[in-house]
Formats: C-alpha cells, structure tokens, sequence
C-alpha cells in the first residue's frame, strides 16, 4: 500500500507507512515499496533504506561538514568534533533533543565488531532530510570503519553509562611511532587532556598528535567509580563490556599499557656473524673490543679499554648488519644484556633543553642496568654531531652528547664500566672531528666496497637460502666482474634475478639470470657519476689497431694478468692521453673502451668541474676520484682535458686563472701524490695538446700519450664498411672510389657524407630502394674536409718534442 503523510506541516517531505510503522522521505518513497514491509530484523534490510522508527534513525547517508553553523563559530574544535549535524526534521521524528547523547552503530551483521561512537546531536536545515554529517577532522579519523555502512542512530541509555576512575589503553601504530619509556607519563597527560568528557566504549580508537607524532590507542579495559549503594552497582554490572560505555572526568587515570615485546623465537631469522659474508676480519675486530668493553675477556692491570666505536663508509657496506650481528654476539653471551637503539632522528625537540635531556636519558638508562652489560647502537651519528653547527641547538647536542661521552670514558664513573657504545656513519667527512679523538669515538673502522674475494663470499651467502643451478666458478665470474658493488648491491642483484627466474615457471637460479640482472642493476657508488653509453664495441670503430693494443696494454692487461707485470717489476700506465684532429673518434674510443672492459667508467667534462664558490673545484675534483677509488678498478675519462689542465701562465693574478691553476694542482696531486691511486686509470683525450700543462705529462701521471690522426686508406674502407653494413647500395657503387675521394676526412666527415648521401636519395623519391654513386657524389660535394693544414703541422711538430 503506498506510504501516507505523517502530519501536514512536512507533507511534501515525510511520510508514514502506516504497515511498517516508520517514517520515510520523498527520494525513498518509490523504493520502499519493494522492501516494505519492513521486519523487525532491520539487518537484512537493504544498505539503501533510510527511515526512522521507534526512536531509531537508520541511514547510509554519512558525510563530511563543508558548511558552516552561525551558532557554532566560537566554539573550539576539540569540542566541535563531539557533534552529529542530522536534520531537524529527523530529530523531531526520533524524539531526539538538541544536545543528547547519541550511539551511532553499523546497522549490519557485524556491528559488534565495530565500536560504536556516542556524539552530541545538533540541528541542521531539513533539507539534508536522512543525511547525517561529521566535522572533517572526526570524518578523517574515527568514522573510517563505519563508512559505507547503514548506521543505526539511538539515544544513549544512561544505565549503560559508567564514569571511569581508571582507563588501560595500548598502542596501536607502535611500528610507526614508538614511544619511549620515558614519553609514557606526558602522553598519558596529553591524553586524558584531549579526551575529558568524551565517552567510549571498549574497543574504541583514540588518536593523538604528540610532537608530529601520530599516535593511535585503543581503549582495552576500564574500572569504574564505585557506587554508593550495592544495588546500583548490581544493576549496572554486565559481562559483555562491549554493551557499556564509559565516560572520562577529571578524575579519570589514563594508563598506557606496552605490549610485552615479542622475542624472535626462530634463531636463523636473527642476522648472524655467519650470515654476513665479506667482513669477517671487521667483524672479529668489532667483536673484540666489544668483549672487552663489556667485561666478557679481562684486560691486562693499566690498560685502558674503550668504550667507543666508529664505523664509517658508503651506504649499503653493511654497517648496519654489523650492529644486528654484534647484538646476537652480546646476547648469546648473555641473555640478561641491554640493548639500547638511540634514533638520532628522534632525539631533537622544539623545546629547550628537551633534547639534551632525551639523550642523557638513554645513557643514565645504560647506567641503570649496571652491573649487567648495556650494548647501546646509533646509526647516524653525524646528525648529532654534525661539522657544520648551523643552529644553537645542534650546538648545544653536540657538546652535550660530547660530554656524555666523556662520562662514558671517565674512570669516576662505576656504573659505566660494562657499557659499550656503537656508532655509524655514511657521511664521515660531514662528522665533528672533536667527537673522534681520544676517549669518545676513538676506535674506527672503515668499510668499503668488498674485494672480488669479499664479493665471492658476499655472494655465497646470499644465495645459501635460494635455490640456484650456480657453480663455484660461476659464482666467481660474477663477483669478478660486479666491480664498485656493496653488499646491497650484490642483494638486490640476486633479487632482480631471482625475479627473472620466478617468471619462467618458478625455476632455480641461473646464471644467466644474473648476467641479464646486471644490465639494470648498478653499483650504488656510481649512482652520482654513472653515465649510461651505447653499446659501442671495438668492432664498431675502423682502424685505430695501434691505439687500441695501447689501451689495452694500460686497462686490461694489468688487471688479466697481474702476475705478469709484478714478476717482471713494472706498473701499469698510470695514464693515457689521446690527442688529434676533431672527427678522429677520441670519445667513441673511450665509450667502446668502457663497454669492452666492463669496468667501472666516470666521464668527466672539463668546465663542469669550475665552480664560482671558493674551494668548489678542488672538492669537484677530489670527489671524482674518490669515487673512482671507491668503486676500484676504475676508468676515469676527462674529455678536453685542456679545459682543466691547461698550462700554467708566469705572474698571472687573474682571479679565473688562480681557480684553474688551483684545480690543475689538485689534479696533480690526485694523480701522483702521497695517496696512490691504484686500480684507476686515466684516460684523457683533447684538440690541442700544446696547451696541456708540461706537468700533468710527466711519467707517472699520464705517461703515455697517443695521436689519433686523420684515418689512412685501410681505416677509411673500414669505416666505410662499418658505415654502409645497413644501407642498400646500388651496382654503380664503388668503395674503393670512395676510399681515395675520402682523403683528408675524418672518421665524423667519412660518417657524414654516408648520411648525406641516405637523404639525397630520399630527396628524390621517398620510394628509394638503393643509394647510388651520384647520391654519394653530391654528399661529397657538401661535405668537405675542415682539418686545416696548420693544425696537422702543430701536431707533427708537437710530436717531434
């Protein structure tokens, strides 16, 4: 039967279905038919249905406010997002009143298991009929599981609500953002400050915001005040806690409790000495003093032990799975010792003093546990102790975590005497030197990019737990060949190929998995200056036989046969030098030298090494090649190398030049200076090799120096060759033609005329098959040769010097 009108006054907005006894509006008037009548098990009604009855307003119409309420303006938002907006309509048909209690619960089969929320109705226009709306702050973090559901809107029953005297809540994001034992009292007062006079149920999320910190809580169990007389405390006794609320006074105590950490119960989870391939010999050292520091092996009467340990060096050598293996060590030792992980990122504090607070807190911690031994880890040092003190409050935490050392090492202090710090660091040169010297962090170790031999192990370990088809020499292949890799290289390395081989039927690991994983992935060090060259191979290049057995005699033999060169005393080329007329495929020799290698290659392009800031340059210049002794075996390419190493003029005061003497000097140093550089060679080409600094020439530096000149008539046919191997010639095509018109041209010049000859045919018909002799004739006309005699005679004599 169809529904019919409520009252007159909202005619034209609800309606009564006299059959179902509820309360409709016009938009749910035609589809309550299909559902009507409506039973009393209101969960099985479809999610759609809105109406109200018997005091009960049911929707699905939930939303965040966008509107503003002219009543409601002066009031605060913590008190604001207490409040339900529903119409006003609604709140005359469930008998509801301006400011009560509410519970608002998921209208479905499963509304037990979603705590339900108890807001303050407030009154909105009639227009949003069944619509109900939530402030944007209480939308985005307490309506989240209720969202898409029919809610069920009722007045809260008064014998159902309890006032707290206590409150247990437990953490719920604690991965994210943990507290430390001694943030737990003022998160506790924070809390209850934010959550007075708002009522809850057991289940109940409660988020805060402490610090920047998103702390979440979920209500896990309360007490309530006692009652006067027994028999209201009988009648609101109840099993089932999730049907009472509870509400928060001023005498309310909120106790945070910490979930018990869960101890790893399976020992081949934790990283082990043994897990870790590459550093046994920095894992023995790190040990040792540890055991010593700790108390674990006696030291001789008068010794001083150290109680401070530094390890440096790039990201990804494993300094962290040091710090995890040196845990298992000290706990197998002892179960009963402390570790004590201090998060550099999370000490700093807006407020003054808090922060030098928060750190001496972990050391008086440490001091606690005594006489057990405390392992105390930090990652990162220099952010504490930074070289650069930009603000008086790293300032200020550095001289205090200075000073906490000092206490560490100070022999008045008995409590220290079984506390063992260890520290890292990825950003050596960005550390304080005072936090080194002795009696803080005065034992150092450095590691840096594994050996082939370290590689090898590294590689071992990582595939024990991987099903592979490797063998021991194939193992060995790629650890030779994996040069500049870190240990977190080699990992994703194998995981990259471990991918490859899970695409094709889940089958082991192959060794050609890994060759294709190397492709993509690149050693971490490099990541700044690796640049990606084509593929260009020896066999791309005509001619230039001698400069390639001599680039070969420099890179790859002293790297393939070692041996060879120190049973007969000699060293390898430090450096070669390749100079010659533009054209004449100096660059292409050191791409097709870097791909055939397969060595670590740095391009480096003269100006971009000058910098306006006083200092710079050296530092650009000092940086290359500590990268290039990092990642070891190594080319470094500078092209136009007289850019930076020009010749030194006598008197010049120009500021320019100063800063280009400056760098000529550090690239000096850096080549023969007091720090060897081994396994990295330099290759260097230029134009104009007159220029170049008489210095940076001399044996030792870049000791040999090779012309690459204008090709001869066998290097032009190979070119031509290389050149026309996919371009379709005609029958009247003639290279050895081509070879003696070719005279003079440069490789780039013989390279361009091909080109020019493909467009000349296509300039005719867009339908050419074949490039013919006369296409190959006007390109010749067009392109003509531009090595003047001037510059070959400079070179001729250059070479007679």
């Amino acid at each position: 039967m169809p529904p019919k009108s409520s009252n007159k006054k909202n005619q034209a907005t609800w309606y009564h279905c006299e059959k179902c006894n509820v309360h409709i509006t016009t938009k749910s008037r035609d589809t309550h038919d299909r559902i009507c009548p409506i039973g009393d098990e209101v969960q099985k009604v479809e999610a759609d249905a809105e109406f109200v009855r018997n005091g009960v307003l049911y929707t699905a119409s939930l939303l965040q406010k966008n509107f503003e309420v002219e009543s409601l303006k002066e009031l605060p938002a913590k008190y604001a997002n207490m409040l339900i907006f529903i119409s006003e309509g609604a709140i005359k048909l469930a008998e509801f009143h301006i400011g009560q209690q509410v519970v608002i619960r998921a209208a479905a089969a499963d509304a037990t298991e979603v705590a339900p929320l108890v807001r303050i109705v407030w009154p909105v226009p009639e227009q949003f009929l069944t619509t109900v709306f939530a402030t944007a702050a209480d939308y985005k973090q307490n309506w989240t599981s209720l969202r898409g559901k029919s809610l069920r809107i009722s007045a809260l029953d008064s014998s159902q609500l309890v006032a707290a005297a206590c409150i247990n809540l437990s953490q719920l994001n604690e991965s994210e953002a943990k507290l430390e034992p001694e943030q737990v009292p003022d998160v506790a007062a924070v809390v209850k400050r934010e959550i007075v006079n708002q009522i809850y149920s057991q289940g109940s999320v409660i988020h805060l915001n402490f610090f920047n910190k998103q702390l979440s809580f979920s209500l896990d169990n309360w007490q309530g005040i006692e009652e006067q007389a027994l028999e209201d405390a009988l009648s609101r006794l109840s099993l089932d806690k999730s049907q009472q609320f509870v509400q928060i006074t001023n005498v309310t105590r909120v106790e945070l409790v910490r979930k018990p950490e869960v101890q790893e119960t399976q020992p081949e989870q934790r990283i082990t000495k043994a897990k870790i391939g590459g550093l046994t010999k920095q894992l023995q050292l790190v040990e040792e003093s540890m055991d010593y520091a700790l108390g674990y092996k006696p030291l001789p009467a008068g010794v001083k032990v150290s109680r401070g340990f530094l390890l440096y060096g790039a990201s990804g050598c494993g300094k962290s799975l040091v710090l995890e293996a040196m845990c298992a060590a000290a706990q197998e030792r002892d179960p009963q010792v402390q570790i004590i992980r201090i998060n550099s990122g999370e000490v700093y504090s807006k407020f003054l003093g808090e922060t030098e607070q928060k750190l001496s807190a972990y050391f008086e911690r440490a001091y606690a546990h005594y006489p057990r031994a405390t392992l105390m880890l930090l990652e990162d040092v220099q952010t504490l102790c930074p070289k650069q003190e930009n603000s008086d409050l790293v300032k200020r935490v550095s001289l205090a975590f200075m000073a906490l050392l000092d206490q560490l090492s100070s022999s008045n202090r008995k409590e220290a005497q079984r506390t063992f710090l260890l520290a890292t660091s990825s950003q050596i040169e960005a550390l304080h030197p005072s936090i080194r010297r002795a009696g803080r962090l005065d034992c150092e170790l450095e590691l840096g990019a594994p050996t082939p031999q370290s590689r090898h192990e590294i590689l071992q370990c990582l595939l024990q737990s991987v099903k592979h088809k490797l063998s021991v020499e194939e193992i060995e292949q790629i650890a030779s060949i994996t040069h500049g890799y870190v240990g977190a290289d080699l990992a994703n390395l194998v995981y990259a190929a471990t991918l490859t081989a899970l695409k094709e039927d889940t089958r082991p690991l192959e060794l050609r998995d890994l060759q294709s994983a190397l492709t993509h992935v690149k050693p971490s060090a490099m990541r700044e200056v690796l640049i990606e060259n084509p593929k260009v191979l020896w066999s791309d290049i005509g001619g230039q036989a001698a400069l390639r057995l001599t680039l070969q005699q420099a890179i790859e033999w002293p790297l393939l046969h070692a041996d060879k060169f120190k049973r007969l005393g000699i060293k390898p080329p430090r450096g070669v030098l390749m100079f010659g007329p533009p054209g004449c495929s100096k660059t292409m020799i050191a791409k097709a030298l870097a791909t055939e290698s397969k060595l670590n290659f740095l391009s480096i392009k003269g100006p971009e090494l000058f910098s306006m800031w006083v200092g710079e340059s050296e530092r650009a210049v000092r940086e290359v090649f500590r990268k290039a002794r990092q990642v070891a075996p190594a080319i470094v390419f500078f092209d136009e190398i007289d850019a930076i190493g020009g010749e030194r003029s006598e008197g010049s005061s120009g500021s320019g030049s100063s800063v280009k003497e400056r760098v000529l000097t550090q690239l000096l140093t850096e080549l023969d200076g007091v720090e060897t550089l081994q396994n990295v060679t330099i290759v260097a080409a230029t134009n104009r090799p007159d220029m170049i600094d008489k210095a940076l020439l001399r044996p030792g530096r870049i000791d040999r120096v090779c012309y690459v000149g204008l090709p001869e008539a066998d290097a032009r046919r190979e070119i031509l060759k290389i050149k026309l191997r996919q371009m379709p010639l005609a029958a009247d095509v003639e290279v050895d033609k081509l070879v003696e018109l070719t005279e003079g041209y440069s490789g780039a010049e013989i390279q361009a005329v091909c080109h020019e000859a493909a467009l000349s045919a296509l300039e005719q018909s867009f339908e050419a098959e074949h490039v013919r002799w006369q296409h190959f004739e006007a390109a010749l006309q067009m392109v003509q040769p531009r090595t003047s005699p001037e510059l070959l005679r400079l070179y001729q004599d250059y070479m007679k010097k």
